[in-house]
């Protein structure tokens, strides 16, 4: 029989919250990891993977246990990027609407910290932060994290590899006698090395369906493509996801730019996110895929943390992922709360004799993606062509006169005549129809 969170000790103001945000039933993880945060006085190193449900997991016993009647910052919540940090920072607050005496602060870089100064001047009970910026507002002494009692670490495995000097700085400033909550999808040595280094000998380790829940629900394909045709094929997969949304995912920023321009080529639903980006560039991007007004997003691994959407039907991996843990991280990114989605994986022929590790190392199976065949691919070109032509904005500045002699050309033509001609057009520069054709003339030639 399912748990309710009044069975986990959540009291009524969080109750209600939940009861309006639709959230009834507990997760695997928040069902075994709330009690323990809530009843116990041990730290807590929880491991579960992308989208079963972290954040409320340490979110809501962390809002019950701090004392509205003390002003200082109490808790500290780090995450490796603005846009994980502002979805932690949403979530609290969601959950905190009937505790209005709960204050809530959110200081990540990549925006102006003039603000942010003038915000941790007023009472702050909770700081969601990603290291750097939190680093640095330290030091200029305008925050105080030197008596919280409770400090989180979510995603630490991306924490430990990518942003370890922030958070050691951070680590030396707060209180030994805290309480450290630590929330990671895998458990590299880095983390095993932080656990050992900076969280008390007597921690409750908590393991949530690994086994399963991680890659529940999502298909794992792989299609095989010359270097040639990768792009090509992309397209296909594309098109035929029209209306769906998905993220595809490259090893470098360079590599996200180049995709990324050839998909607004190809008149996609696209936007691009990274780290060289300016970060109003990134939330204007990330709130336009949030919001459905874009299809596609075009990421790094570490930019795309924090996108918390349940509607993403699949997942390309356009560069195969240097570790399993990062294949984890991607594939998560679907199939959430409950829903079905598809990781592909888009490999050259040396890169297929990796596939058995990830399955052995992972737990799961790879199904092979039939790939189209030449006529789909150079059909599915002409319908590419067909789409730039239909949202290719008109010239305003060609004259009236030279589109009078154009018009005169057509006139007589009906528009079922009109796309059958512009249509043959654009097929003798391509490849569909013309090989027969071709061939038939250098036989003829040779007679």
């Amino acid at each position: 029989m399912s748990k309710h969170f009044s069975d986990l000790g959540i009291n009524e103001q969080l109750q209600q919250s939940l009861a309006e945000l639709q959230i009834s039933i507990p997760t695997n993880i928040q069902e075994k990891t709330i009690p323990v945060i809530v009843d116990q006085k041990e730290d807590v190193v929880a491991l579960a993977k992308t989208g079963t449900g972290k954040t409320a997991a340490f979110g809501l016993p962390l809002l019950q246990l701090i004392d509205v009647e003390n002003t200082a910052v109490q808790a500290v919540i780090l995450a490796p990027t603005r846009e994980l940090g502002q979805q932690i920072y949403a979530n609290l607050v969601s959950y905190a609407t009937h505790i209005p005496s709960i204050s809530i602060a959110t200081v990540c870089g990549g925006i102006p910290i003039k603000p942010q100064i003038e915000r941790l001047k007023s009472t702050t009970h909770i700081v969601v932060a990603t290291p750097g910026r939190l680093a640095d507002l330290v030091k200029r002494e305008a925050v105080n994290i030197q008596n919280i009692s409770y400090f989180i670490l979510d995603e630490a495995d991306e924490m430990v590899t990518a942003l370890k000097e922030g958070l050691d700085s951070i680590i030396k400033e707060i209180p030994k006698s805290r309480r450290t909550f630590l929330f990671t999808a895998t458990m590299p040595g880095t983390i095993k090395q932080l656990v050992q280094n900076y969280m008390s000998k007597h921690v409750v380790h908590i393991e949530a369906d690994m086994a399963t829940v991680g890659h529940q629900g999502i298909d794992h394909q792989y299609v095989v493509v010359a270097p040639i045709e990768k792009l090509e094929v992309l397209l296909h997969f594309l098109n035929a996801k029209e209306g769906e949304r998905g993220i595809i995912f490259c090893k470098t920023k360079a590599a996200v730019n180049k995709l990324a321009k050839k998909l607004a080529i190809n008149k996609f639903s696209s936007g691009a996110i990274h780290g060289s980006l300016a970060q109003a560039i990134r939330d204007r991007i990330m709130g336009q895929f949030r919001e459905g007004h874009i299809d596609i997003l075009v990421a790094t691994d570490l930019a795309a943390r924090g996108i918390d959407v349940k509607e993403i039907s699949y997942v390309v991996n356009y560069h195969l992922p240097d570790t399993y843990d990062t294949y984890v991280h991607r594939s998560g990114r679907t199939a959430r709360a409950g829903a079905k989605g598809l990781s592909l994986s888009i490999i050259q022929q040396e890169e297929v004799e990796e596939i058995p590790d990830f399955e052995e190392e992972l737990g799961i199976t790879f199904n092979e993606f039939l790939k189209a065949d030449p006529q789909s691919i150079e059909e599915n070109n002409g319908l590419l062509w067909a789409r730039k032509i239909f949202k290719t904005k008109p010239n305003r500045t060609v004259s009236e006169e030279f589109k009078k002699q154009i018009r005169t050309i057509f006139h007589h033509l009906t528009k079922e005549e009109l796309i059958e001609k512009i249509l043959a057009n654009h097929l003798e520069k391509t490849s569909i129809g013309t090989p027969k054709t071709e061939g038939a003339k250098k036989k003829k030639n040779k007679k």
